[in-house]
């Protein structure tokens, strides 16, 4: 051994500010999560206050949850765990600094602008384009403070934990930047670039591997390094994690489109959403297996150590999670789930269980190694533990049980297929009130358990003094010559076979006839001949995988162009097929302005979280609601509105199924005209006026983006919104009903009665 010892001071102080950013945010996200959990049984809990409603606050639970709870948690695990991995200090002490209070600064801005309404009305990518701006800024430092300390490491071999951080970070920056691409109409408000069906698939591509790669991948990352050393036993199987990462990897990046099942999403996209979908049992399976099996010997300590019980029970969830997964993605099981709390069930099952149990196993190892003192009480932290596992049940089970109750009911026919059995929607609704409560008192269980480890976290490090861990290393940088070169990489048989096997893929996907029937044959004949090898190749292969575990430059690489070939499969035919020339028999008519004007009030209320617009093509949906919907009724939709759950009916063509007067009624008092609904009350639309002033911008912007708009001046869009309103006004008083036309509510009518509205293709919609 050559080179001076040295001892490495690491910055356990950035890891110390993100585990108290963990524990307040984590306190603040499940809070307001009970809360709206509230207001879905008990309207009045919504408080008739615009900032404090369900479509408000629910993209701050969200937001607050995954980003703010889960992304702090993230980044302390990942700073603790690179540190000592590649036996360096943080490259830059300023960067982390910057990192930590700059990421607690978007999630301030985040909780105040989203309560205030200000979002892009897109779910898990609501936060408005100038915080959008500082995520990708914030995470590029990251990134920087990251991989300069790979570059700076003095352990040779990136260890599995790595390989998972790197992905994260690769792949969520590409997934971030092209689902907010926006064009700004003014400071505070923006349209994405895409619409209608590129919308909802770009959206869902970046929704879905949000879950993979924030919630999964980095969490994993920390699994591979925290549960062995918690276990004080090596990971199971070494050859399993690398089987496990890249097949993870590949294969989660295509399954986005299973949360468009069943609706105008081309049939080859939801095919392949599917296939994928179901693909991801065996690795994500391999994973948990690796993790459990890792805890082998340790079995005793798990009545003790509450650390155990948080990570055996976190990979135990993050299972079943994964096994619910693909089973939802299948097309007749999707029929039954989708829209319906089933799918909440599954998600909070993830995150209360794999994201929540891994947060406090990490926090409760943590305190006594950053404050040099023991836990506080070890009791308080099992008490924690059970409270919670009890809560998640509960909260699960109620769901599971009011999804497939819903399902069941708004899906049964009678006369042979041609009745609805419960055309009310309301039926449904009211029927699962009781599971609906038994949420709130699972996620208030979950919500107390975390309140104990706020007091077991405050007591511990109450008078302790901060430390950071050091290390004696010798002075030397690896071998370089043991290093895989860019070429080496690239130009071997592993790559080549896996270059070659998705250029066949795509040949056989995308092809007339023959060259289809040539890429079919010659992904086979890759995949034969690759598994043909592996016994003869399998020591030669594996040594060219450790030595390119010695070079972070070509491993990032291949990890980006595993996860953007998926991407670009994906989306880019969607381009040629979201054009008005190509879409089946009938187009949306562009809104006018009063009508655009009331649709962006619309997405700042966050109604497209409780209603949908889309009618699948499945039977009991085109009985509810009309026929089902087409591809082009969205084309000019910035953004898309979907949706993804049913809390209310559908709203795809209610525009032509109620007068003026039903929608001021139900927007006044919702159970003036549906008697047992939910829904809050909107009494400031009634006295809040329009701001008119914003529209010529958006109109130039919506030009811009596509929509067939004819030149006009501000003047003419400003008389146009004055008639359309004035006529509507005009129409709720002789029904009864008061109003100044140029309140918001008038506007919000406008654009409910245009949806369901449409020209057919051969007819070439006019400028409105």
């Amino acid at each position: 051994m050559s080179g001076q010892k040295i001892t490495i001071e690491y910055n356990d102080r950035v890891v110390r500010q993100f585990l108290l950013a963990t524990v307040i945010w984590g306190a603040v996200g499940m809070l307001v999560g009970v809360l709206i959990a509230a207001q879905l049984n008990f309207w009045q809990l919504n408080f008739a206050t615009p900032w404090l409603t369900f479509g408000r606050l629910r993209p701050l639970h969200t937001n607050a949850v995954i980003f703010a709870f889960v992304g702090n948690m993230m980044f302390a695990g990942i700073y603790y765990s690179t540190q000592r991995l590649v036996k360096a200090r943080l490259a830059s002490d300023f960067l982390s600094s910057l990192h930590f209070w700059g990421w607690q600064f978007i999630i301030v801005c985040a909780a105040v602008t989203l309560p205030l309404g200000l979002t892009r009305g897109k779910e898990y990518a609501e936060l408005i384009w100038p915080i959008n701006l500082m995520v990708v800024l914030i995470w590029v430092v990251f990134a920087v403070n990251f991989f300069w300390t790979l570059a700076r490491r003095r352990e040779p071999a990136l260890y599995v934990a790595i390989w998972f951080y790197i992905s994260t970070i690769v792949t969520i920056a590409m997934l971030y930047i092209v689902n907010h691409l926006s064009i700004p109409t003014s400071l505070l408000h923006s349209y994405p670039v895409f619409s209608g069906v590129q919308d909802a698939l770009v959206q869902w591509w970046y929704g879905h591997n949000a879950v993979a790669f924030f919630l999964t991948t980095p969490i994993l990352g920390i699994m591979y390094y925290f549960l062995p050393k918690a276990a004080e036993r090596p990971v199971y199987s070494y050859r399993l994690s690398v089987v496990h990462f890249w097949s993870l990897v590949f294969v989660y990046i295509w399954a986005g489109p299973h949360h468009l099942l069943n609706t105008a999403l081309p049939g080859w996209l939801q095919n392949l959403g599917m296939t994928f979908s179901l693909m991801l049992w065996a690795p994500s399976w391999g994973g948990m297996l690796n993790g459990l099996l890792t805890l082998r010997g340790a079995w005793h300590k798990l009545r003790t150590d509450p650390v155990l019980k948080f990570y055996a029970a976190a990979v135990t969830f993050y299972g079943m999670a994964t096994f619910e997964g693909p089973l939802l993605s299948i097309k007749s099981v999707n029929a039954l789930a989708h829209y319906t709390d089933w799918i909440i069930g599954h998600v909070h099952a993830g995150t209360l269980g794999w994201n929540g149990f891994m947060a406090a196993g990490l926090i409760y190892w943590l305190l006594p190694r950053l404050w040099n003192k023991p836990l506080y009480s070890t009791a308080l932290a099992n008490l924690h533990f059970w409270i919670g596992t009890v809560g998640i049940l509960l909260y699960v089970a109620a769901m599971w049980t009011s999804g497939i109750t819903q399902g069941l009911m708004l899906n049964a026919t009678t006369e042979h297929g041609t009745v609805l059995a419960y055309p009310n929607f309301l039926d449904t609704l009211n029927t699962i009130r009781p599971m609906m409560l038994m949420r709130v008192i699972g996620g208030g269980l979950y919500l107390a358990g975390w309140f104990l480890l706020v007091y077991n976290f405050y007591r511990t490090v109450k008078g302790a003094a901060p430390v950071n861990g050091t290390i004696e290393v010798y002075d030397e940088a690896p071998a370089p010559d043991a290093k895989l070169s860019l070429a080496g990489t690239f130009f071997s048989a592993p790559t080549l076979f896996w270059f070659l096997a998705v250029g066949f893929s795509s040949m056989w996907m995308f092809g007339t006839d023959l060259v289809s029937t040539a890429g079919i044959v010659g992904a086979v004949a890759c995949l034969i001949a690759a598994f043909a090898l592996v016994p003869s190749r399998s020591q030669a292969w594996g040594g060219w995988y450790e030595k390119l575990l010695l070079n972070a430059l070509p491993f990032t690489l291949l990890v980006f162009f595993a996860v953007v070939a998926g991407g670009l499969i994906q989306i880019i035919p969607t381009v040629l097929v979201q054009k008005a020339k190509n879409v089946e028999d009938r187009i949306q008519t562009p809104y006018t302005p009063l009508e655009l004007a009331g649709r962006d009030i619309y997405i700042r209320e966050g109604c497209y979280l409780c209603h949908s617009q889309m009618i699948r093509t499945l039977v009991p949906d085109i009985l509810r609601y009309g026929d089902y919907s087409r591809l082009g009724e969205s084309i000019y939709d910035h953004p898309f509105q979907w949706g993804s759950k049913r809390t209310g009916p559908d709203l795809a063509r209610v525009g032509v199924k109620y007068p003026n007067v039903w929608h001021f009624r139900h927007m006044e008092n919702p159970r003036a005209v549906s008697p047992g609904s939910n829904m809050p009350t909107y009494p400031w639309l009634f006295s809040h006026a329009l701001d008119a002033s914003v529209m010529p911008a958006k109109i130039k912007v919506q030009r811009l983006l596509g929509v067939p708009y004819g030149p006009r001046t501000a003047q003419q869009i400003f008389d146009s919104m004055d008639e359309q309103a004035k006529g509507i006004a005009k129409d709720l008083r002789t029904a009864g009903a008061y109003v100044d036309s140029d309140k918001e509510i008038v506007a919000l009518i406008s654009y409910l009665q245009t949806l369901g509205k449409s020209l057919p293709v051969i007819t070439k919609s006019a400028p409105r």
